[in-house]
């Protein structure tokens, strides 16, 4: 595992303060009858560009050379870590390129553009991540998503930011993709509150680290069949898997359906419309059931909302199709 330590965490957060917004922690009323136990949400999908990725973008270029940062800024990405590239490289006055793919959402290629980031669509990953390798070696300066020190130092801020705001926190659930924010977040609460569990959560799919986990070395994903494609991760990386096997209690996978069915429940029971990504939290809290105790205290993460009213409409007629149904307590 590469050497990654809460003094490093902790330094990101006074790096990247001016730059990136301190996100509410509020109790969730619905969510504590739901669950039996008493239940907080972090709103990290408030940041800028929607999601947490700015808080690991800020982290690694604050820390380049001058003469990195001149040659261009470069990134893959599905969608949110390509708009946080973008829209770091903006508010720094610096250029940004972005590598995302045919599939990824229309609404985050325009994104990262309106950020004033050159866009190019490849057909997949693979080909984004070929790509990437030939224009890093024209001098590009790239930045990995998950696969990097310092972006999952800047990810784990989030997790000093939920101990200052609930010190009596017991259980955390955050979602993966490529285990970036999990590991960091994981990492700054478990050396502060050894006692606090983190439950890491995937969909059907798109379950890279549940896989590299159980094989015990990293495993890359064939194809990436989920629709939950902000945790497309094709794989995790050594860092990321030596800190979930080093600081979570347990990792579910959930079908998209639920993902979906929890999206529609939050947007109808806690006013917030985010991604099947975000929305898999409750999913995952759903089954953890009575592993979570009545006296604890709950924080999910809610990472994105990288979503447009089109794209609810398609994964509701989809849940539909596929005679799926949500529980409207």
């Amino acid at each position: 595992m590469n050497d990654l330590s809460l003094a490093d965490i902790t330094a990101a957060a006074k790096r990247v303060a001016p730059h990136v917004i301190r996100t509410p922690l509020l109790p969730s009323r619905a969510l504590s009858e739901l669950l039996g136990t008493r239940v907080s949400i972090k709103y990290e999908f408030l940041q800028e560009t929607s999601s947490f990725k700015p808080r690991g973008a800020f982290n690694k270029i604050l820390t380049m050379s001058g003469e990195e940062r001149a040659r261009g800024l470069l990134a893959v990405s599905g969608g949110n870590h390509g708009k946080a590239v973008a829209f770091a490289a903006r508010a720094l006055g610096l250029s940004a390129r972005i590598i995302m793919f045919e599939s990824t959402a229309p609404s985050a290629v325009a994104a990262a553009r309106a950020y004033g980031a050159q866009v190019d669509l490849l057909p997949s990953p693979a080909a984004g991540f070929a790509r990437a390798r030939e224009l890093e070696a024209e001098g590009y300066s790239f930045i990995h998503p998950y696969a990097d020190p310092e972006v999952v130092a800047g990810q784990g801020t989030l997790g000093l930011e939920i101990l200052t705001d609930a010190p009596d926190t017991t259980d955390v659930i955050a979602s993966i993709g490529g285990g970036g924010m999990i590991g960091g977040v994981a990492l700054a609460i478990k050396e502060r509150r050894p006692a606090a569990r983190v439950w890491g959560v995937e969909t059907v799919g798109a379950d890279a680290m549940s896989q590299a986990l159980a094989a015990g070395k990293i495993v890359e994903l064939a194809t990436i069949t989920s629709i939950a494609a902000t945790l497309g991760a094709p794989a995790v990386c050594a860092l990321t898997l030596g800190l979930a096997q080093r600081y979570l209690n347990d990792v579910l996978v959930r079908p998209d359906a639920e993902a979906v069915a929890d999206l529609i429940w939050l947007l109808d029971h806690a006013k917030v419309l985010v991604e099947p990504a975000a929305a898999v939290t409750l999913s995952a809290a759903r089954q953890l059931g009575a592993r979570l105790t009545p006296g604890g205290h709950l924080v999910i993460i809610l990472c994105g909302a990288s979503m447009s009213m089109a794209e609810l409409a398609v994964f509701r007629k989809q849940l539909e199709m596929e005679g799926g149904t949500y529980d409207p307590r």
